[in-house]
């Protein structure tokens, strides 16, 4: 092995080259080693290639600073696994079928007298989709429970929206229980904390409203809006799940933008006393199918986009303050975008593409909310007569609306 080695058994040279490479030749050290290589290299650079360099390098970087989000959930399959299935449970309706029958088709018993329900909400400013919701389901609910802070979740003050509009919810109120609680206005902390904090304020808020055991209790964001079949079907059938998630058809802005029939955070539970908590994640593995519907940033007005944007928990999707523009904010929910330029929150490639895009519009009036359609000329009407400049595009939509169209109240 003489060949390969110098006088000493060191690293080899072969003393053929007089340039600053030849500076490797008797050093030891490897750190010394390796940058007279690093310098050999960039010797060898020309200009051309050192512009490229300092051209390529911060646009990768400002690429990355922009788009690292988009690339983040475009990978979320290679190292996040789909979470568990749920245990799909038909739903069968039908206007003309015995409450008796349909509750034998889910192979529930049905019971002599229906249990009492009770709606509980946190509220922040989603006026005219609470009353869709209250209507909705006002035949069938015992008590609605409302509690609204001075706080958002992220720490901003905010006013006390349902108590400046609370005479328009007078058909509730014999049976309404309204509460407040206070913020604690820690700015910076995890909205999260604050969240949770008035989820737990609301579950003293409703032993105050008298529920009691084997009471239904519908634990579901505002704009989570079980459907009165639904509620009504649970409540004269005996031996349901103690608890049930709701799956809900997905709207994202208005009932013009269905994205998908996956929502499936609200629930509906049999109240146990010292053990029902009032929570908004997965609790069971059963879920009813097509109970109802979630539209999602369901507004009238832009400000009330924006206010969202910067009060709910996921705030920190706000990652540039232009995305709060209202003009862009306009633009974006006209089309069917996304507000935050993210893309799809799925784990397969394949949902991930499929949904990537503008959400295709939805031609169909067909099973939404009673109120919404009732009140379809009403609404555009008060929609056009409070335009702001912002929201022209409101105005030249809804003019010689179709059906289908005068249900987009809020887009």
């Amino acid at each position: 092995m003489w060949w390969m080695m110098g006088e000493g058994g060191g690293h080899y040279c072969s003393k053929k080259t007089d340039d600053i490479c030849g500076d490797v030749c008797g050093q030891e050290s490897s750190k010394v080693l390796s940058m007279s290589r690093i310098r050999c290299i960039l010797r060898g650079l020309d200009l051309k290639t050192y512009l490229l360099l300092f051209t390529l390098i911060p646009t990768c970087i400002f690429f990355i600073y922009v788009h690292g989000q988009k690339i983040s959930y475009f990978l979320r399959p290679l190292w996040e696994s789909p979470p568990k299935q749920f245990h799909d449970i038909p739903h069968y309706y039908h206007e003309n079928v015995s409450m008796e029958h349909l509750c034998k088709l889910h192979g529930w018993g049905v019971r002599e007298y229906p249990r009492r329900v009770y709606d509980a909400v946190l509220f922040s400013n989603e006026v005219d989709i609470l009353t869709i919701r209250w209507k909705e389901l006002y035949p069938y609910i015992t008590q609605f429970v409302v509690l609204e802070s001075n706080s958002t979740f992220t720490g901003l003050p905010k006013p006390l929206f349902f108590a400046a509009h609370r005479d328009q919810f007078k058909f509730v109120e014999p049976r309404l229980t309204y509460g407040t609680v206070g913020g604690r206005f820690k700015r910076g902390e995890n909205p999260f904390v604050e969240e949770a904090y008035q989820r737990v304020a609301l579950d003293q808020l409703l032993r105050i409203a008298g529920i009691s055991d084997d009471d239904l209790l519908i634990m579901s964001d505002v704009d989570e809006i079980p459907s009165r079949h639904t509620i009504n079907l649970l409540r004269w059938c005996d031996d349901i799940p103690q608890v049930l998630h709701l799956r809900l058809k997905n709207y994202l802005y208005s009932f013009e933008f269905l994205v998908d029939n996956n929502s499936w955070r609200a629930s509906v539970h049999r109240y146990e006393n010292g053990k029902t908590r009032y929570a908004h994640y997965r609790q069971t593995d059963d879920i009813l199918a097509d109970a109802g519907w979630h539209c999602s940033f369901c507004f009238r007005r832009i400000s009330e986009f924006i206010f969202k944007m910067k009060a709910y928990s996921h705030f920190d999707r706000v990652r540039f303050s232009h995305y709060l523009n209202p003009k862009r904010v306009q633009r974006v929910i006209c089309k069917g975008a996304d507000l935050f330029d993210m893309l799809p929150e799925e784990y397969t490639f394949k949902e991930i593409i499929g949904k990537m895009g503008p959400i295709p519009h939805s031609f169909s009036a067909v099973h939404l909310p009673a109120f919404l359609l009732e009140n379809a000329e009403k609404l555009v009407q008060s929609v056009a007569a409070s335009v702001t400049p912002h929201e022209g595009f409101i105005r030249q939509s809804m003019t010689g609306a179709s059906l289908t169209q005068l249900c987009l109240m809020f887009s």
